[in-house]
């Protein structure tokens, strides 16, 4: 114990030095736009020869980008300039550096490995800064996460967000199934303006996870009406994307839940009576009984923008969900149940579910569950075997599986449990593909969603992630953009850059613009393209030849460097009186 109160007081020494060591002002980067020097004869970078996109949605046109102390300097003609270093980008595309509004990397950024706070298979498909803390998730506080980055140096920009999940759980303790008091939403209200104060960008809302679930639409309001005073956005992570919640199950909770369309109607709202910028996370209609309802969706956002509100979404680019594919048919109230009748250690998941089922009234429940999750992953067509025991099995769909023995779907699921790896839960590794690409042809249409990856930092090679970890922005553009002609390429730029810049009130990035800070990509169009599948995840995108940050380049001539210049980025607007906590 005297040896973790010795280390616990090294740390903190360690911490302030750290941040006696940074100039004040500095534990964020300033965010006001300042022009290039006028005076400079010799800039640190130029990009000679290639097409500016700059990020606006329009065309791009030739013209030279010259970069000096970490701003764009000029765009155009520079030939007055000579640089330390100059690149021939012809036939290139040069564009703003890729804006990841949702983004899990936070828990890699923190990290004492310099190569995960690197970034590698987040940088390498453009991405130069990272919204953080996201669907109500929130680790430590805002200032201590701050310095923790700037100490230790990291790959892309930081913006931080406060987690709703996080404060609410602080306030409420254990103590979280109802609503809160208004004593208690007094309390939050105050850790959110904290937390704004350390120059957070914002709100995040996990509501359909614990505890939010439990929170109400007056509660959300009345912590969101906290960050409008700092210009902040609340980005929320659906109660629901489907027919219901993840957390639903027929035999277990009363039908009057939640459905996508409230998720929506309920983020309206929150706009209505707050005036805050809201986003609809990762947006998506899940479950093959919700397909087609994108279009009800975007009516809705659509009529509250033209009401003159603030409401925008942001979106992965594939027709599947969850990080690592780790998809359990069983429920858990049946896996939790079987616990109880179990005592192996470690648990053999599959003799405790043979036990459990063979009470009827229990098999009758965890049936109908099955089929309940078997519909909202897509269907069994939809549900396929990434990994079993039983290897001829593997790259089937449920449905494949369950007619080569002649059993029904639920069945199978069921034995993919009782006779697959009796340590794992459901037996199995499984991914549902169960968004329907007309949907999230929609959505990606649309000119307020921005790309998002909804993905963290992959240690290359190791684990099962889904492929957006290391394709999102490469996928929007070759797939969405260029294959399917959903939007334009310039359209699929602006939605990685300008637009997530406008939510976000960022003045100084998301543009190829005299003044603003050189956070740019030079990718080849004939090439750009995600590599990673989902059978093997852990490939960089292709075309992606540099990424710069401030002017450094974290992907040089294709080649991930390593570099940590990224910084935490300071709130956009602030009330007076706080300017000086800078």
């Amino acid at each position: 114990m005297r040896h973790c109160h010795l280390h616990f007081t090294v740390f903190v020494l360690a911490t302030l030095l750290a941040w006696a060591a940074i100039p004040s002002g500095t534990l964020c980067q300033a965010t006001e736009p300042r022009p290039g020097d006028a005076r400079a004869a010799q800039v640190n970078l130029i990009l000679r020869g290639g097409s500016v996109m700059d990020g606006t949605g329009q065309p791009a046109v030739e013209a030279d980008v010259a970069v000096h102390r970490g701003r764009i300097h000029a765009v155009g003609n520079v030939d007055g300039l000579t640089a330390k270093r100059e690149i021939d980008v012809t036939g290139k595309i040069v564009v703003p550096g890729f804006i990841d509004l949702h983004s899990h990397a936070d828990r890699g950024l923190g990290s004492r490995d310099a190569k995960l706070r690197a970034a590698g298979n987040l940088v390498s498909q453009g991405i130069s800064t990272v919204v953080v803390n996201q669907d109500g998730g929130q680790s430590t506080s805002i200032s201590h996460q701050k310095a923790i980055y700037q100490e230790r140096g990291i790959g892309p920009n930081a913006i931080l967000m406060v987690g709703h999940n996080t404060v609410r759980r602080k306030v409420m303790g254990s103590d979280y199934r109802r609503n809160a008091t208004s004593q208690q939403v007094e309390r939050m209200q105050a850790m959110v303006r904290e937390g704004m104060q350390q120059g957070a960008y914002g709100l995040s809302a996990g509501l359909e996870y614990t505890p939010g679930i439990w929170s109400t639409t007056d509660e959300v309001v009345a912590l969101v009406e906290e960050i409008v005073p700092y210009g902040g956005v609340c980005i929320v992570h659906e109660r629901a994307s489907g027919a219901d919640p993840m957390w639903y199950m027929p035999s277990q909770h009363a039908a009057a839940v939640p459905s996508g369309f409230d998720t929506i109607r309920e983020l309206v709202e929150i706009a209505d009576r707050t005036g805050a910028t809201v986003v609809a996370t990762h947006i998506k209609a899940r479950g093959a009984g919700f397909w087609g309802a994108s279009r009800v969706m975007i009516q809705m956002i659509e009529d509250a923008r033209k009401r003159g509100l603030n409401v925008y979404a942001d979106q992965y680019p594939y027709n599947t969900s969850g990080s690592d594919g780790r998809l359990v048919l069983i429920p858990l109230w049946l896996r939790e149940k079987a616990a109880q009748i179990g005592s192996d250690s470690p648990r053999n998941y599959a003799s405790e579910l043979k036990t459990a089922l063979s009470d009827k009234s229990v098999r009758s429940d965890a049936e109908r569950d099955i089929k309940h999750e078997i519909n909202r992953r897509g269907g069994p067509g939809n549900i396929v075997i990434m990994d079993h025991p039983d290897e001829t099995l593997v790259g089937k769909t449920l449905a494949e599986a369950a007619a080569r023995i002649g059993v029904e779907p639920i069945d199978m699921a069921i034995r993919l449990q009782t006779e697959g790896d009796p340590h794992r839960p459901g037996g199995a590794r499984l991914r549902s593909y169960s968004m329907d690409e007309q949907d999230v042809e929609a959505f990606a249409a649309q000119p307020w969603t921005a790309t998002s990856t909804d993905a963290g930092i992959a240690e290359f090679g190791k684990g099962d992630v889904h492929a957006r970890f290391y394709g999102s922005f490469p996928r929007k553009i070759r797939h969405y953009a260029i294959d399917r002609g959903v939007l334009t390429v310039e359209e699929a730029i602006r939605s990685a850059t300008s637009l997530p810049a406008e939510i976000l009130g960022l003045s100084d990035r998301g543009e190829v613009r005299e003044g603003y800070w050189a956070d740019l990509v030079v990718f080849d169009l004939a090439k750009v393209r995600d590599k990673a599948t989902f059978e093997n995840p852990h490939q960089y995108s292709e075309g992606i030849d540099y990424v710069f940050v401030a002017g450094k380049p974290l992907v040089d001539g294709g080649e991930l460097t390593g570099a940590l210049p990224g910084r935490v980025l300071c709130a956009p607007k602030r009330p007076a009186a706080d300017v000086a906590d800078d």
